[in-house]
């Protein structure tokens, strides 16, 4: 099994319930921003970017699911913190190459 396909079922599990605005299933929104994205790295990233901030997966289940370091820095780069404001989440995930394609992505 690939990378990618590692991502997308552990994305698909954690999300699972979860719907967007629309009543729509919230995986889909992720898989939506993977589409839009180029690369290996990028599109596994897309489909991770928000499964830290919205379910219980860490960064540390990241490591041990096996992602990459480069993986796991650039889904920390995407991951609002609780508190934090939307400004200095932006501006972090501009500062990385990869989350900042996935970012522009995230629409």
């Amino acid at each position: 099994m690939s990378t990618l396909e590692i991502a997308l079922q552990l994305a698909a599990k954690n999300h699972a319930g979860q719907t967007d605005k629309a009543g729509q299933p919230y995986i889909l929104h992720p898989i939506r921003v993977m589409l839009a994205v180029q690369g290996e790295s990028a599109r596994i990233a897309a489909v991770l970017h928000d499964v830290v901030e919205d379910t219980a997966v860490t960064f540390a289940d990241l490591q041990a699911a096996g992602f990459s370091d480069e993986i796991v820095d650039t889904v920390r780069a995407l991951t609002k913190s609780p508190g934090e404001r939307r400004l200095e989440a932006a501006t972090r995930a501009a500062s990385h190459p990869i989350a900042r394609v996935v970012k522009l992505a995230d629409v």
